[in-house]
C-alpha cells in the first residue's frame, strides 16, 4: 500500500462503537482515521478467515437471512 495514496471514504459505526474508537484516539493522542487502520493491520488476518457469504452452504444466490420458497 503507497504510503501518499489516500481516498476519502465515508465509513458508519454504531454509535457506542464510535464513541468506543474516538476514546481511545483521544487517549492515544492519534486520530480515527490511524485507529481503524492500526486495527484493521492486525485484525484482517483473523477477518480473512471467515467464509464468504458465498461460502456459506446452501445460501447460494439469496441475501443473508432470506428464506427458502
Amino acid at each position: 500500500m503507497a504510503g501518499t495514496d489516500k481516498r476519502k471514504q465515508s465509513l458508519y459505526f454504531p454509535e457506542d462503537m464510535l464513541r468506543e474508537i474516538q476514546e481511545e484516539a483521544n487517549r492515544q493522542d492519534r486520530s480515527l482515521s490511524w485507529i481503524v487502520q492500526q486495527a484493521w493491520k492486525i485484525a484482517r488476518n483473523e477477518i480473512m478467515r471467515f467464509p464468504s457469504v458465498n461460502d456459506v452452504i446452501g445460501t447460494e444466490g439469496r441475501a443473508p437471512g432470506e428464506e427458502r420458497e
